[in-house]
């Protein structure tokens, strides 16, 4: 295969979206493998290519953890997880299930179609703190076990089944339109070649009864909110001898009290005084792994950030641990002492600095209200105001007069 560097978008090979579903994908997949087959493409080595080229992508974003890995981390984290496919025949074996439905239900070789079980989902809330040291967890979920009073059959113990008369147990049945000739699977028997005829009490013929399931997870030191983990084998049985599904477990994170997380690294929200971010200081800050040293310098400003390296979050792929970054801001008191207000106001008249003035009690704030103000007590015989003139009307030049003084009449 070709190497990592000059391997193509898996996206792009598939010719979908990013954001393309998991019914796309498959549709995508199959129109590519159906195009570049080897028995459609007798002795062309670039059809082969491609064919395995697809089926590269498909494996990887056919699987939900597979696909969020590759979403985030590209080519590198698929190298970690993909599946090697050396000729076609591995291809054949990984996705028989696939080329039985587009070839007739068989696979390549002969053989009766098996499908593979459905994939289950279960989920589980942890700490920050566990997330970071990687834990185990109990996780509890339904999945169908075999029904113990028919073993799984179906049948009711003691009968058996009956063969299927529309495909005649072949399980597939032909369809003709004009010349075209399409083998698909018997609708009836989904593929059987038998049907239940007598289906048993404790499952109602399904074969399976749900059932909780207790699992220990392993969780990765490093672990971020919504990711996956893959159960494999833990998901729905095959409903026709196949390999069963895979249970996916979605870890959520619980928000902290004290620290944001930004991948592999920390944010914390310190306050300091302000004589600590003037004049410096040595402050005991929280990490994950307990209290850290930690210098303010002097002259400090209020929003400055200090990195501690390598207090962060481990890197769930191996790589370094991420840092703590602890933003600083200055911290106002709401209340002060006597002697706290009385420095201050010293210092701000050595800045010389405009402050409000004491703040005074609510009865000397009544007292001032109802007291009457200096400038509100005038002399007796000085008076307050002087009056205003009468103006005659006669003193008015003759225009002003005619204009304002002409009588009706």
């Amino acid at each position: 295969m070709a190497t990592m560097a000059s391997k193509r978008d898996y996206y792009e090979v598939l010719g979908v979206k990013r954001d393309a579903s998991d019914k796309e994908i498959a549709s995508a997949y199959r129109k590519l493998a159906v195009k570049y087959h080897p028995d459609a493409n007798p002795g062309d080595a670039e059809a082969v290519l491609k064919f395995k080229e697809a089926a590269e992508a498909y494996e990887v974003l056919s699987d939900g953890d597979k696909r969020a890995r590759y979403d985030r981390f590209g080519h590198a984290a698929s190298e970690q997880f993909g599946q090697q496919f050396h000729d076609v025949n591995d291809i054949f074996e990984a996705f028989g299930d696939i080329f039985s439905e587009m070839f007739g239900g068989q696979r390549r070789g002969g053989g009766r179609r098996v499908r593979r079980g459905a994939n289950l989902r279960c989920d589980v809330r942890i700490e920050l703190e566990e997330a970071a040291r990687g834990v185990t967890k109990t996780v509890e979920f339904a999945r169908s076990t075999p029904c113990a009073t028919c073993k799984g059959s179906g049948s009711r113990p003691g009968s058996t089944k009956a063969q299927c008369r529309r495909c005649g147990g072949h399980g597939q049945i032909v369809q003709s339109a004009g010349i075209l000739r399409v083998q698909t699977t018997c609708p009836t028997c989904q593929g059987a070649g038998s049907v239940i005829t007598d289906p048993c009490d404790g499952c109602r013929g399904r074969g399976y009864v749900q059932e909780r399931t207790k699992l220990d997870v392993q969780i990765p030191a490093g672990i971020d909110d919504g990711m996956q983990i893959r159960l494999a084998g833990y998901g729905e049985p095959s409903p026709d001898g196949g390999p069963p599904g895979d249970a996916f477990c979605f870890v959520a994170v619980k928000k902290h009290k004290l620290f944001q997380r930004d991948g592999t690294h920390l944010i914390l929200q310190m306050p300091i005084t302000y004589s600590q971010a003037a004049l410096g200081a040595t402050i005991e800050v929280p990490t994950l792994a307990g209290p850290h040293s930690l210098v303010i310098p002097p002259g400090s400003a209020s929003g400055e950030v200090f990195r501690v390296r390598g207090r962060g979050v481990p890197d769930v792929r191996g790589g370094p641990p991420g840092d703590l970054h602890v933003q600083t801001f200055i911290e106002v008191p709401k209340r002060l002492t006597p002697e706290q207000e009385r420095l201050l106001r010293e210092l701000a008249v050595m800045e010389q600095t405009e402050v409000s003035p004491h703040r005074k009690s609510f009865l000397e704030r009544i007292r001032d209200y109802f007291a009457p103000s200096e400038a509100a007590i005038a002399p007796a015989n000085e008076p307050t105001e002087k009056p205003a003139e009468k103006e005659n009307v006669h003193d008015r030049p003759a225009k002003q007069r005619d204009r304002g003084g002409k009588r009706s009449g």
